[in-house]
């Protein structure tokens, strides 16, 4: 019997989502599939550089798919996999809650923040 890499499902859940930046491709591929430019526009803040290896990750793992159309200039557009969308029916209860506590969340950041503590990675 092979022995299990993981503790739990959320550890393995959030390897493979882990990060800000995963969660936040995924939300917005949720929505539609998009070209790596407008992707690079809707992901508010993330580098070119980020987004690819932030793709290539979400690909190997099976939650996107990359598609090349062969014309000219070359077309490349991201996709949810079924897998993918899988994982975002689990994600949609969770930012309804944060969307419920945003205003609770964001005091508690200002607050931490005027502490001297780090708020997070988003900081």
């Amino acid at each position: 019997m092979k022995r299990r890499s993981y503790t739990c499902g959320l550890d393995a859940a959030i390897d493979v989502m882990g990060g800000k930046w995963k969660g936040l491709i995924l939300f917005w591929l949720g929505e539609g599939p998009l070209r790596f430019g407008e992707l690079r526009r809707t992901v508010s803040g993330i580098s070119e550089r980020m987004l690819t290896l932030q793709l290539r990750e979400l690909e190997a793992s099976g939650l996107v798919h990359r598609e090349v159309h062969h014309q000219v200039p070359p077309k490349v557009e991201y996709s949810l996999t079924e897998f993918g969308h899988s994982l975002i029916e689990v994600l949609e209860p969770l930012g309804q809650w944060g969307e419920d506590n945003i205003e609770r969340l964001e005091a508690s950041r200002e607050a931490r923040g005027s502490a001297g503590v780090s708020g997070s990675a988003a900081s």
